[in-house]
């Protein structure tokens, strides 16, 4: 598989690290052989609880991420991840295949979703998806960044800054934010969003979009000048202020 696409590695040029946690060992053993051919370290973590624990001291690049556990569900996993200030893109594993979870999933701060069963060509393209997102691969590229008034987006190093403070972004809120500043001025539908950021539609559920609309906005324009804009009935754009 690592032959059919560019090699991503980290900045430093180690190899990936990816953390795999399900609670079905032959699950795991398949996924760590899978993504050891990408040429990716990788640990693997058989409940919620072990997960926190190896990721504190692996220090993984990605997680992919079971939903159902006995101890501590992914979605718990997640939630302690995000509050201790770990942003690290994750992919959620499930048997639940409904909008209603793959979008409760997403919300709760995941990256991707893939439902059971699923090939293990697609968990390596939701992962690669996901990790170019939150920057890595890129240290060969030339450094390029985005500006929209005060607010500033290096696509290499990944800070984002609005005037001298600096944000705190996931890696689809930095994606979305991307998408937006490369328009600038340009309107852009719910279904051009979720076609570029997420790379599929949620069976025509677009509040996901809605909701990282305003994550991005509580973090870029509350208590400034407004830069995200609505255009009712069409979509968002971001723009200078007049």
């Amino acid at each position: 598989m690592s032959t059919e696409h560019p090699d991503l590695r980290r900045p430093d040029g180690a190899p990936l690290r990816i953390l795999a946690v399900d609670d079905e060992p032959m699950l795991t053993d398949l996924l760590a052989m899978a993504l050891r051919m990408e040429g990716w370290e990788v640990r693997t973590a058989g409940s919620g609880l072990e997960a926190l624990q190896v990721a504190h001291e692996f220090e993984p690049d990605a997680l992919v991420l079971d939903v159902m556990m006995p101890d501590l569900d992914g979605m718990g996993v997640l939630r302690r991840l995000r509050d201790a200030g770990n942003l690290v893109p994750v992919v959620f594993l499930t048997a639940k295949d409904s909008v209603g979870d793959r979008i409760a999933g997403l919300t709760a701060g995941g990256d991707d979703y893939v439902t059971k069963p699923f090939s293990l060509e697609e968990v390596i393209a939701r992962l690669r998806a996901v990790i170019r997102r939150s920057g890595q691969g890129r240290a060969d590229e030339e450094q390029s960044i985005l500006r929209v008034a005060d607010l500033s987006l290096n696509e290499d190093s990944h800070e984002v800054m609005r005037g001298d403070d600096e944000i705190e972004l996931t890696a689809t809120e930095f994606e979305l934010l991307r998408f937006l500043m490369r328009n600038e001025r340009r309107v852009l539908s719910k279904a051009q969003i979720l076609d570029r950021v997420w790379s599929y539609d949620f069976g025509g559920k677009s509040s996901v979009v809605e909701l990282y609309i305003s994550y991005l906005r509580k973090k870029i324009d509350v208590g400034r000048t407004p830069l995200l804009h609505t255009v009712r009935g069409v979509g968002y754009m971001i723009k200078s202020p007049q």
